[in-house]
């Protein structure tokens, strides 16, 4: 007779199952390697990409791109802050929630491998000792992120599980931290326009991150956490989120008054919080209905509302 099957056995099966690419990555990377990297998250990587050359973008515009002398600087930056602090803090997570269903940008995650966590430290660090080539901006932001990290993921903290702290660590972290790097990587003082559309992605991401947890709860109630989506329920998430959204676009609206953005920014950013708002309205009145499933493609759906927004500040404001 064969051995039983443990769990682990099982959910790597499922892992390597889940796609063609990872099929390949499995067969090319040895041993637990891909899933280090499949723990790192890159399908998330477009999107803080976009994030943090944003602010890069509304500090010097694209001009520094076309000739060329821009992209060491943002490349580094970029490698920086979405590599080594965001796959990182995402892989700290893993190695201490041990998720078997789906999360953010990782359906099927593979079980987590033995080494995962100091994985994650080392690479952060990598991530602080680069930084030290880019401006002291950067590198104030990056080492409040490092710390936020683990504070939000790393017992006994643990911050994720603690209803609002959760919450108000992601708003700074991701919300408006992420686009300040890559202003603060082109070394120019911050304009006072920017600040307020850097503070209006502090609500943005209050309205985001509640919808993140919503897919996830039976999970979270398992492990104990009780996440800012468990302490108020569902509908009331909703209703925060919808709230903290108009906030924001009232922040960035606030930017456009005093920067004079002409008409096609007026558009854009009207553009944008009719995608939030169609995300977020039918979610808010149909939410008795929606399975599990459904939460997560409205997740993913407030995901490209926030893309759109990117798009949109860098039409109205970049130089």
């Amino acid at each position: 007779m064969s051995a039983p099957r443990s769990p682990e056995d099982s959910q790597l099966e499922l892992a390597r199952a889940h796609s063609a690419v990872r099929r390949a990555g499995y067969a090319l990377l040895p041993g637990e390697a891909f899933s280090y990297l499949l723990h790192l998250r890159p399908l998330e990587w477009p999107i803080m990409i976009g994030h943090t050359a944003l602010g890069f973008l509304l500090a010097v515009g694209f001009t520094p791109l076309k000739s060329w002398t821009g992209w060491p600087t943002l490349l580094l930056a970029l490698f920086v802050w979405v590599v080594c602090l965001n796959g990182g803090t995402l892989a700290i997570n893993s190695a201490f929630d041990r998720d078997v269903g789906d999360v953010g940008y990782l359906d099927s995650p593979p079980p987590v491998p033995g080494g995962l966590a100091w994985f994650s430290v080392g690479l952060m660090a990598l991530g602080l000792l680069l930084a030290f080539r880019l401006p002291s901006g950067f590198v104030a932001a990056y080492a409040t992120c490092v710390m936020l990290s683990l504070a939000y993921s790393v017992p006994p903290l643990r911050l994720k599980a603690v209803a609002g702290a959760d919450w108000i660590i992601n708003m700074v972290g991701f919300g408006t931290l992420t686009p300040y790097a890559g202003w603060a990587a082109t070394g120019r003082p911050l304009s006072t326009a920017a600040f307020w559309i850097l503070l209006g992605f502090i609500p943005l991401f209050a309205s985001l991150y509640p919808l993140t947890q919503l897919y996830q709860l039976d999970e979270d109630r398992e492990r104990g956490d009780r996440t800012l989506a468990i302490a108020i329920g569902v509908r009331a998430s909703l209703a925060v989120a919808l709230v903290a959204a108009l906030l924001a676009f009232a922040a960035f609206a606030r930017a456009g008054i005093m920067a004079a953005i002409p008409m096609r920014g007026s558009v854009a950013l009207t553009v944008a919080l009719v995608a939030w708002l169609a995300v977020l309205v039918p979610w808010w009145r149909l939410e008795p209905t929606r399975s599990m499933a459904q939460r997560k493609r409205g997740m993913y759906q407030a995901l490209t509302a926030w893309a759109v927004t990117d798009v949109a500040i860098l039409v109205a404001f970049a130089p």
